[in-house]
């Protein structure tokens, strides 16, 4: 027999603390594989019309 007995509420926590970690984990995700899409693409050399040099 434990100790202490787990409360439902600490499960319930435990369950949405577990879904918050994977939806982090996927954003986090994401964000790693637009960036590795981008930087082999070569789009963070372009630089837009209104910024290019001259062009005051």
């Amino acid at each position: 027999m434990a100790l202490k007995v787990e409360h439902e509420m600490h499960r319930r926590r435990l369950g949405r603390n577990v879904g918050l970690g994977l939806v982090l984990i996927a954003f986090v995700a994401l964000v790693f594989g637009l960036t590795l899409v981008k930087t082999k693409r070569g789009d963070f050399n372009t630089v837009p019309p209104s910024q290019a040099e001259g062009s005051n």
